[in-house]
């Protein structure tokens, strides 16, 4: 019995040590106010002494974004992120919150979060001069000090600082002169916190000219009212730089008064690029048991990307977003899996035709020029997706061009690795292959080629049996792309032919995508 006793208290005292719930308790536990940019900079600090990452799973930013960002956050500056789309700058933004004290204490049922000890609204001035140490307070998580705005022309004034609220005008029987009758927007809703606007450009000029008192003086200006409200917020802009001609622009003032612009990037190296989409895609537990995905495959996938970004058929001031390569992968995932789900296999891997099924993740993520709208979305698709091939084959294997330039026009057999292969097809034979083909089928297939089995394991002796089949049909893609063979994509199917015989029957049009030398 006395244990339990002896429990009990400890758990009454462990429980005396909760929060302050009155401004006195708060006083006499010593808090001292800051700022938030104060509160973001020491928490930083403690950050990079312990060697954290403040920004963590923000990749391919270590040595540009990253330090430009925390160089500013430790200046105490409002920041604007400028950068094309699917450059991560939202989500830099939201992970500041990690930099934020876990709790805060607020004046009870102040609409600005006003702290206790330097209250700034009518209300929380009204209420301590009303009740001294026994003003009531809350405590406010970091997660609910976060405020964003996506900007659209039709945001107003009213939306973001606020406007006179007649209804509570009203109710409090009070003149529309007195402060206490106005409605704040989310900017004040948001003091002590984080505040985002995306696209500012969006903004029309005179919304933006709206910002320019709150920025630098603190002031709010509401239907007349010219309140000395001086907000504690952090600032973070987003911006597209192609809005600066195609919507709109920052207006030159605001621009002067936001401390550091910072510059995103989309990655830079194949490498963080693959890390960038294993960590975004959202492949399902069943789909990873039953779907292998290959290096080659992964690659083939981000080099899409690569060479959107490069392709004068592509809108360079839009940028192709990481998304594209995110949803490309899972499609390509999800085609093996639906094929497997057709031919009741148990597990697969992704093949080089299962990339057909990709072609909806391209044309949605890329803004075409004019000449790439004559050609149309899904032909510049295909042709992307065959540059992506043509470029990593050389990386594979002996690049075709390579050869005819070290060689010259006389190529003796020996030195031509792809004869065997080249020959077979021009002897008049063909490979169909169906888009839902079985695994095992497809291997029968890939293996009447002649010499096609021979090249892959002279380059890669170790591969292993599904390794080298997809290496195989890795090898007829990229020969298509060079113009060796032909390759043509019809309604389920994908035929190799010899390159002479297939522009002689150039007349049949019965194909979605056939490509060229251009690729």
């Amino acid at each position: 019995m006395p244990n339990r006793l002896n429990g009990e208290i400890k758990l009454k005292i462990k429980m005396t040590k909760k929060k302050p719930t009155t401004l006195g308790e708060l006083k006499k536990q010593g808090y001292v106010s800051k700022s938030i940019k104060d509160e973001v900079r020491d928490n930083l600090i403690k950050k990079i002494k312990a060697k954290e990452n403040a920004f963590p799973g923000i990749l391919g930013y270590e040595d540009s974004v990253i330090p430009d960002t925390e160089r500013a956050l430790l200046s105490r500056h409002n920041i604007l992120f400028l950068g094309l789309r699917g450059q991560a700058k939202t989500r830099m933004a939201r992970q500041m919150i990690q930099l934020l004290d876990e709790y805060i204490p607020v004046v009870a049922g102040s609409e600005i979060n006003d702290d206790p000890l330097q209250p700034i609204s009518r209300y929380a001035i009204d209420l301590i001069a009303e009740k001294g140490d026994n003003t009531p307070i809350n405590w406010l998580h970091s997660s609910q000090r976060y405020g964003e705005k996506l900007a659209t022309p039709d945001v107003s004034v009213a939306d973001l600082i606020g406007d006179i609220d007649p209804i509570k005008a009203a109710n409090l029987k009070l003149s529309f002169a007195d402060e206490r009758v106005l409605h704040y927007g989310i900017i004040p809703r948001s003091n002590r916190s984080i505040f985002v606007i995306n696209e500012l450009p969006d903004l029309q000029a005179r919304i933006q000219v709206s910002l320019f008192n709150i920025l630098e003086e603190g002031d709010l200006q509401i239907r007349g009212f010219k309140l000395r409200l001086p907000l504690d917020v952090l600032f973070v802009f987003t911006a597209n730089p192609e809005d600066y001609t195609n919507r709109g622009s920052i207006v030159t003032p605001l621009k002067d008064r936001i401390e550091s612009q910072i510059l995103t990037h989309y990655p830079k190296s194949i490498e963080t690029a693959l890390a960038i989409t294993e960590q975004e895609a959202n492949i399902y537990p069943e789909q990873a048991k039953r779907v292998t995905i290959s290096d080659l495959i992964k690659r083939l996938i981000e080099q899409v990307s690569f060479e959107a970004r490069g392709s004068e058929l592509v809108d360079k001031k839009s940028g192709v977003s990481a998304r594209l390569t995110i949803a490309a992968f899972e499609n390509a995932v999800s085609a093996a899996e639906r094929r497997a789900i057709i031919n009741d296999e148990s597990t697969t891997q992704v093949w080089l035709s299962d990339l057909v099924g990709i072609i909806p993740s391209i044309t949605g993520k890329i803004e075409l020029v004019y000449e790439g709208e004559q050609e149309g979305p899904y032909q510049v698709a295909f042709n992307l997706l065959e540059k992506a091939t043509r470029t990593l084959f050389g990386q594979y294997f002996p690049n075709p061009d390579t050869l005819k330039k070290k060689r010259g026009k006389e190529i003796s057999p020996e030195d031509t690795p792809y004869k065997a292969i080249t020959r077979w097809f021009d002897s008049g034979k063909n490979l169909a292959v169906f888009l839902e083909t079985k695994d095992e089928d497809k291997v029968q297939l890939l293996y009447k080629v002649d010499g096609l089995h021979a090249l892959v394991k002279k380059h890669y002796k170790s591969a292993n049996e599904k390794e080298s089949a997809l290496l195989m049909e890795f090898v007829l893609h990229g020969l298509a792309s060079y113009s060796l063979i032909s390759k043509k994509v019809l309604d389920g199917k994908i035929e190799f032919k010899d390159l002479m015989g297939s522009m002689l029957n150039i007349g049949n049009q019965d194909f979605e995508g056939e490509f060229d030398e251009e690729g």
